[in-house]
């Protein structure tokens, strides 16, 4: 039987009890009609995950007593910061989901040419906050114990000049410049354009800043799609789905 993961925001030790309110107290007990004595597993991004045994269910909240803590083996071997170009709709929500699911250490959502619309000022933090809630989730389903940083977005040009990272990538329908190599870097940096790809111009820029241009084949891919298939090519390059 599956054991439910939950994230918190709380400080967690073993042998600590922790009260659990909010969104985690209202899906243990009424979505699980979680009952005393009952595991569950909670992490607050840290980098640990602590199995826990249910020791009193209220109306509104849930107590647990935290017992050993654990490592597992689920974070990538790669900080990898995805800048990748706003789209509308769910679209970008999507992809934060998938890349959170594919390991990714922080997400830059980036304003480009051909991104055509902004959102406004007094709704920015709102909208970051559905972001991180996004992978909060992902992370939650796919065993990860570190929340990826999604932080305000920016303009493209701004975060390609300022971004540091070993290995340096832009998604782009070309002749490659470089191939990933079957070695595992620290950091890696990967670009991906809009709907409508990125200009010629924005390509030269990437490159004049040590990106190297990444084909994945012959077809067009979505800006949601994209992402998905880029992050998984560079993680078999870099032999984590291998293992």
């Amino acid at each position: 039987m599956r054991v439910t993961r939950l994230f918190t925001e709380q400080p967690l030790s073993s042998g600590a009890q922790v009260l659990l309110q909010g969104t985690a107290a209202q899906y243990l007990g009424r979505v699980l009609r979680a009952n005393v004595g009952d595991a569950v597993t909670l992490f607050n991004g840290g980098g640990e995950e602590f199995v826990a045994t249910i020791t009193e269910v209220g109306k509104r909240t849930i107590s647990v007593l935290l017992g050993a803590s654990s490592v597992p083996a689920t974070e990538s071997p790669v900080h990898t910061t995805l800048g990748l170009c706003l789209s509308k709709g769910d679209r970008f929500d999507w992809a934060v989901q998938k890349a959170t699911e594919l390991g990714v250490g922080a997400i830059v959502p980036l304003y480009s040419e051909r991104v055509d619309f902004s959102i406004p000022a007094d709704r920015v933090i709102k909208r970051v906050n559905h972001w991180r809630q996004i992978a909060i989730s992902a992370c939650e389903q796919c065993g990860r114990v570190r929340v990826p940083l999604i932080t305000p977005p920016e303009a493209l040009d701004r975060w390609v000049a300022g971004v540091d990272a070993d290995d340096k990538w832009v998604l782009h329908r070309g002749d490659p410049s470089h191939s990933p190599e079957h070695t595992t870097p620290e950091s890696a940096a990967l670009l991906i354009g809009p709907e409508g790809g990125l200009t010629d111009e924005e390509i030269a820029l990437a490159q004049a800043s040590s990106f190297h241009l990444l084909p994945l084949g012959p077809r067009v891919l979505r800006t949601e799609t994209a992402p998905v298939v880029a992050l998984g090519v560079l993680s078999f390059c870099w032999r984590e789905m291998t293992h």
